[in-house]
């Protein structure tokens, strides 16, 4: 009894703290006038929201749809020719009269029966889809369901928008719709959504979607042909008749019901269009217009990082992306890197070797042409050993970071430089020629045609490893802190190069000491003919005299002419140049990890990059496969296309040879067979340097 009268009075108790606030909030709320403040509150972030929604809708570019998903994203050369387009979210397009009126029917029974009488957006059809949401609600689902969009918010769906279920989402959707119908025709909205809706395997638009299983036209298809497409619209990879064929034609019956309930076929047309046979053709046969994979790929690359578009943006919106593209020089890499006899021979567990090349136009920094991998290893956007390869570039850094600084301090292309083995520092650094073989002395040109490890070591020491580091970046290589040591003139780098940087970096030399900023993009034209993109003036800077430059070029002519890309010289061509190989990770005598050769033109400067992915592998005794061949094959491909422009400068070995004759007399012969005599030692080991440098080039050891 006693609980009980105690639970009563907490009860009473707790029915007057209940009815005492109740009337506090009844006061408060009556006093303070709260559902006017909730009713402008409510209205307030209505009109915001209207506000922010309809400017979405006026900011998006709705009237340039049209042109959009009509076109497909072009690319274009240097000269302004088609050179291919974007594989992207596009089909066949067709004008609606060249749409079968079946298909009208079938997709606006299943899809949006009242299209031709509401504005974008359907209140039955929002009222519908909250009522799922509420029921999602309630059984614990996420997201807001489908049913509730028309064919123009479908339309805006696919074209602008994600495909998330969000409140935020469905209100842009609503308002754009409602923009779109502004701008367009319902025929017009109707022929954008046919030619843009997907139909699985990789088809889109009704015309291709026609051809791939059915083998007609869009004109051409039947009521059930028809009814099979559009029912194939709510989930194209489940209602696909060429892999579904039950669910497809349950599917169809179901749409040609749809047809029959909205008065487009009579009783007895369904009857015998649902008892007809689901019979598939495959027609559809697919040209890719990628025909350049890997430039293509940086182009997207270039676009995105440089210029802030999209890759949807850049592959569906309809631009034409104007390029330095040259489609011969393309073609001819291309070629060259289809040809499996140009590459080395496949590891001991079947591990293929690699390779990248890329030319650049020095006068302009245009990029020309550029493949990232071997016929056949393509992927979309993926690995482009062109721009995205790290690699020590070897003896292709000497150049940079040893003999245009060496010029600049002093040294001219006979000057005599030491090639004597000698180690340097507290840590005892000893960088060694590949063959063993020291001349103790030699001229400056002939240590770099020869590439002379010890030379470039001593000469790099004795201007300072400051300037050659510097040098090398001002070139525009990047480098680390860590790579400000003596074995820089060799290539040690922490990160390494590609060959994009390489190219680059030597085109200062074969314009006469100025470098352009390298790119692929001139110009991005949208869809509605406004440039977004204008490169038309590319920076340039000037990183060497026109001195230099061209000593750099006399001394780089011997490098193919006399020195290691002997057996890598185009036939009837005159190219200056430097080769590069990095030794094996495991060290062993005649190993490359990496064989590098550029060579230039004053029209094209050429990098190539032979080797494998892994530093596991080796180019042991390649030969011509090892990277040589493939360089002298492009470069026999693309020279004719180039303008030909010959050198200011010959060799620097031909002018020397000049220099000895012109001083020659007579009264001389006796002494210069005299000091011929006494040199004869140094002169045989040089004999015997460029001997062993035609047989690495050749041999690749």
């Amino acid at each position: 009894m006693e609980a009980k009268t105690l639970k009563d009075k907490i009860l009473t108790g707790l029915q007057k703290v209940a009815s005492s606030l109740g009337s506090f909030i009844k006061r408060k709320w009556y006093r303070y006038q709260l559902t006017r403040w909730l009713i402008v509150i409510f209205l307030s972030l209505a009109v915001v929201s209207s506000a922010y929604l309809t400017f979405i809708a006026k900011t998006t570019d709705v009237k340039g749809l049209k042109a959009t998903l009509k076109q497909a994203t072009q690319i274009y050369d240097v000269d302004g020719d088609k050179a291919g387009y974007l594989y992207a979210q596009k089909g066949t397009w067709v004008s609606l009269k060249q749409i079968s009126p079946n298909v009208t029917n079938a997709v606006l029974s299943t899809e949006d029966r009242n299209f031709y009488k509401e504005y974008g957006f359907s209140l039955t059809g929002i009222g519908r889809a909250g009522l799922l949401y509420v029921k999602n609600k309630l059984t614990g689902q996420s997201g807001i369901s489908g049913g509730g969009s028309t064919i123009t918010q479908q339309l805006v769906k696919n074209a602008f928008l994600s495909q998330e279920q969000t409140f935020s989402r469905k209100a842009k959707e609503l308002f754009l719709a409602v923009q779109v119908e502004n701008d367009y025709s319902k025929k017009e909205i109707l022929t954008m959504y046919l030619n843009n809706a997907y139909f699985g395997n990789g088809v889109w638009g009704v015309q291709d979607a026609a051809k791939r299983y059915f083998n007609v036209n869009a004109s051409e298809l039947s009521v059930p042909q028809a009814a099979t497409l559009a029912g194939m619209l709510k989930s194209p990879s489940a209602y696909n008749p060429a892999d579904h064929p039950q669910a497809a034609r349950q599917r169809r019956n179901v749409v040609l019901g749809l047809m029959a309930a909205n008065g487009k076929l009579s009783q007895s047309q369904l009857s015998q269009y649902q008892a007809s046979a689901m019979v598939v053709s495959n027609g559809y046969d697919y040209v890719s217009g990628y025909k350049y994979p890997y430039y293509f790929d940086a182009v997207i690359a270039e676009a995105i990082d440089d210029y802030g578009l999209s890759e949807t943006e850049i592959m569906n919106k309809g631009y034409k992306i104007y390029t330095s593209l040259d489609q011969n020089y393309q073609t001819q890499i291309q070629t060259a890197f289809a040809n499996s006899s140009l590459f080395p021979y496949n590891a001991s567990d079947g591990t293929k070797a690699q390779g990248a090349s890329i030319a650049i136009n020095p006068q302009t920094g245009g990029v020309a042409a550029l493949v990232g991998g071997r016929a056949g290893s393509h992927v979309f956007r993926g690995y482009n050993r062109a721009t995205q390869l790290k690699r020590s570039p070897g003896s292709a850094i000497k150049p940079l970071a040893v003999y245009t600084p060496a010029l600049q301090n002093g040294y001219y292309y006979d000057s005599q430089v030491k090639d004597t083995l000698k180690s340097y520092g507290t840590n005892k650094y000893t960088p060694k020629n590949w063959n063993g073989v020291y001349s103790g002395e030699l001229p400056l040109y002939e240590a770099l045609a020869l590439s002379k490890n010890t030379s470039a070591v001593w000469l790099l020491n004795k201007i300072g490893i400051q300037k050659g580091y510097a040098s090398v970046k001002r070139f525009g290589i990047p480098l680390s802190k860590s790579d400000n040591n003596l074995s820089l003139a060799l290539g040690g780098m922490k990160e390494g190069v590609s060959p994009y940087e390489m190219a680059a970096a030597y085109t200062a030399f074969a314009n006469q000491g100025v470098k352009y900023q390298p790119h692929l993009i001139r110009k991005i034209v949208d869809s509605s003919g406004k440039v977004i993109v204008d490169n038309s003036k590319v920076d340039s800077k000037r990183i060497i005299s026109k001195k230099i430059a061209n000593e750099m070029t006399s001394m780089m002519i011997d490098v193919y002419k006399m020195g290691t890309g002997t057996s890598a010289k185009p036939y009837g061509f005159t190219i200056a140049g430097k080769t590069g190989s990095t030794e094996s990770a495991q060290r062993i005598d005649g190993e490359d990890n990496d064989h590098w050769y550029i060579g230039y033109t004053p029209d094209v400067v050429v990098a190539t990059w032979v080797g494998f992915d892994s530093s596991k592998y080796s180019l042991q005794n390649q030969g011509l496969r090892a990277g040589a061949g493939l360089f002298k094959t492009e470069m026999e491909g693309i020279l004719p296309y180039t303008p030909q422009t010959k050198f200011d400068v010959s060799a620097a070995s031909t002018m020397v040879n000049s220099k000895t004759a012109s001083s020659s007399s007579s009264g001389q012969v006796w002494s210069k067979l005299e000091d011929a005599g006494k040199d004869i030692g140094a002169k045989a080991a040089s004999i015997k340097d460029k001997a062993g440098s035609y047989l690495k080039g050749l041999f690749g050891y």
